[in-house]
């Protein structure tokens, strides 16, 4: 199933009205009828990475027939990455720029801000509690030179980057609506945490047009020009855009262009081209955007150190050689082979947690140092493919297909596991009045404020990703179930000591009579890899003797030298992660070609993203020799009437959730309307729903049903 027009092709936006509307009986919603007409900044499908990759074109074909193909398929658009980088480090000025300001604001006594929105402010809490705390935390307990830390750079250090994300760490879970829209709470959020001029801000959008991350950039370039004297010059060097498009994609939008044509602010412009899925971009473009900022402070923590750090205690802290950023950036082509050759047992992996789900069993997903990789990738899966978010404690039974658990004894410390601080929500009494008074669009008040609801301190009690006994009763394996363990080095040693939680998880899923997969990202070599393997398969071969289980093991030998962020090892599993999963839905009917046609509108952004897949699904449809000959020539549906059949297909999905559970708006609205078509007369969204049900929208595209 094709997209309208081919990469490179010119795709037009609005056609003539086709009589669609008056065939289905449909009149035009004022939210939909203000969406086309007042909400063009955010109909963004000319952006390229909102455009098919043509190495991904039939990736739910190929996925049907041959599953390392097309997680091959899916590691080739990572090749793009390797390009992009190695541009970057033949002209690294502004990167090195960064990592020298980055050391000059924390030797100032300043501190570093990095936000995002979405997958890029979980990118940003990435930095902060996978990165920055941890490596901090672990030299504290070296009395010597956490002494000489202390001196030089003060006890805080661990407090002096803070990572946030539009909507605070309860958007860590699941979406909240409205927020991303607003170039406010990107401003409240900065005013919210502190940060001044004087500070390093980085703020990253995967497309390079998300409103909440330019209003956090704007807002901290208003402190500079506030300032008698301001030069440009000055406020370039604290305050960073980092994004994924051609700037003259996004130029056309107003919010875009205030940025891109800014002189105050420095711009890193680290364009890859289309996703791997389109529109995608927790894939390639968070992928590299967490590199080159991972890297980046990693080398300004290098030249930090190295002032006071003798050559012996560098390398005992992880730095074995001086740090070279731009070499680091080259080094990505060798994270990307030895992903690559894992690819036969993510297939197996693969396989079986997509055989998991349709089967109506539940995945488990394990980790401790990889938490925050894993717990991103699993959430993530939700607004992407239509699947239910993360449960709530209060969930009487599990919907979500997945959840994810980490060694510690309760609720609140597996919150302070995750984040590495106490969790930090939107309080209403710093928000509301702003969003009552300064939001003029009355949808996007009325989302604001409904999602403000959700976005407090309160909301961590909701959830619980301890590995103890509230989890263990009501949310433990049963048979069919999957656990998947995820170690980082040296973790994977743990599966041998029956005293650790990760040998417990272990033998807990296999005794329940629930598969497991465990996947290393390590430093191992390939025959220590190899040794290990067999002892771990041996270790639990009395409760796989029977065949009633499968133990898949998937060995990432990543290494990890001069490396003590683990940047590599994460990014690493972040691109296994996100192709497995994404394979796992495209195996499951989640995928269309390679576009994601269940993906959730839950925000303007992704209203536009849905509109145009219902529009170029079915113009593809009524091009087609066989529909031609079969139905005759009908009139090719404009983006305004996608856009009215689509909000028509909200509506009724809200008032029939309980029936339609997970079912996308684009799926339903796309059959509802070439059955329309087909048929000559106006089909009902219930009728729509019986044959979307029936055969999926993936099996309904590839042969019309009787």
């Amino acid at each position: 199933m094709l997209l309208s027009a081919r990469p490179g092709e010119k795709q037009e936006q609005l056609l003539p009205p086709s009589g669609l509307l008056q065939l289905l009986g449909l009149e035009v919603s004022p939210e939909s009828l203000d969406y086309v007409q007042n909400k063009t900044q955010f109909q963004l499908h000319t952006l390229l990475t909102e455009q098919r990759h043509p190495r991904t074109w039939n990736l739910s074909e190929r996925i049907k027939t041959d599953l390392q193909a097309a997680l091959h398929m899916l590691f080739s658009v990572d090749e793009d990455i390797v390009g992009r980088l190695e541009e970057l480090a033949s002209a690294p000025q502004e990167l090195l720029q960064l990592s020298v300001e980055i050391k000059n604001t924390i030797r100032a006594g300043h501190r570093i801000y990095v936000y995002g929105c979405g997958a890029t402010g979980r990118l940003a809490k990435q930095m902060e509690s996978s990165f920055w705390r941890p490596f901090w935390n672990n030299l504290s307990q070296d009395k010597t030179i956490w002494a000489k830390i202390e001196k030089n750079l003060g006890p805080d250090i661990a407090d002096r980057l803070t990572g946030e994300m539009t909507g605070g760490d309860r958007a860590l879970i699941s979406s909240l609506e409205g927020f991303e829209d607003l170039q406010l709470i990107g401003r409240l959020q900065l005013q919210d945490h502190g940060i001044k001029k004087g500070d390093l801000v980085i703020c990253v959008t995967e497309g390079g047009e998300t409103s909440s991350v330019i209003g956090t950039i704007l807002a901290a370039l208003e402190q500079w020009k506030d300032s008698p004297g301001y030069k440009p010059d000055e406020s370039r060097k604290k305050l960073y855009f980092i994004y994924n498009n051609p700037d003259d994609r996004l130029r056309p939008f107003d919010r875009s262009r205030s940025v891109i044509e800014e002189p105050g602010l420095t711009r890193i412009n680290l364009s890859t081209g289309p996703m791997a899925i389109t529109g995608s971009t927790r894939m390639q473009a968070t992928t590299i955007e967490t590199y080159v900022v991972g890297t980046a402070l990693q080398a300004a923590v290098y030249e930090l150190l190295s002032e006071f750090l003798s050559r012996k205690e560098l390398q005992k802290i992880g730095f074995s050689r001086p740090y070279d950023l731009v070499g680091t950036l080259r080094e990505f082509n060798q994270i990307l082979s030895r992903v690559r050759n894992a690819v036969p047992r993510i297939a197996d992996w693969t396989a079986l947690e997509a055989r998991t789900y349709a089967d109506n069993h539940f995945s488990t997903y394990f980790a401790g140092r990889a938490l925050i990789t894993v717990f991103i990738d699993s959430t993530e899966r939700s607004p992407t493919f239509r699947l239910f978010p993360l449960d709530t404690i209060e969930e009487p039974a599990r919907r979500c297909w997945i959840q994810v658990w980490t060694p510690a004894p309760d609720k609140r410390q597996a919150w302070l596991s995750f984040l590495g601080r106490p969790f930090y929500g939107l309080r209403a009494d710093f928000y509301q009045s702003p969003f009552e008074e300064k939001v003029e669009d009355p949808y996007l008040r009325r989302a604001a404020l409904e999602s403000l609801k959700k976005a407090g301190d309160d909301q961590q009690e909701l959830y619980d990703f301890s590995f103890a006994e509230f989890n263990l009763k009501k949310r433990g394996p049963q048979p069919g179930d999957l656990g998947v363990i995820v170690c980082l080095t040296p973790e994977e040693k743990n599966l041998l000591d029956q005293a650790s939680p990760f040998n417990r998880f272990v033998r807990l899923f296999l005794q329940k009579k629930a598969n497991l997969v465990i996947v290393s990202a390590n430093d191992l070599t390939e025959k220590q890899a190899a040794a290990l393997e067999k002892k771990i398969r041996k270790s639990y071969s009395s409760l796989t003797a029977d065949g009633q289980v499968e133990l898949i093991q998937v060995w990432l030998n990543l290494g990890r030298v001069n490396d003590p962020f683990y940047l590599k090892q994460n990014v690493g599993l972040k691109m296994v992660l996100n192709a497995h999963s994404t394979a796992v839905m495209a195996r499951l009917g989640r995928v269309i070609g390679n576009t994601m046609t269940n993906v959730s509108p839950s925000n303007l952004k992704l209203i536009g993203r849905a509109t145009y897949l219902i529009q170029s699904h079915v113009n593809d449809r009524l091009r087609q020799p066989e529909w031609i000959k079969k139905y005759g020539h009908c009139p090719e549906i404009s983006y305004a009437e996608a856009n009215a059949v689509l909000y028509d297909s909200i509506a009724y999905l809200r008032d029939k959730q309980k029936v339609a559970g997970q079912t996308a708006e684009v799926a339903l609205s796309i059959i509802r309307i070439l059955e329309s078509l087909r048929q000559k007369r106006g089909v009902s969204n219930e009728e729509a729903l019986a044959i979307l049900q029936q055969f999926g929208l993936a099996d309904y595209l590839s042969q019309t049903p009787d």
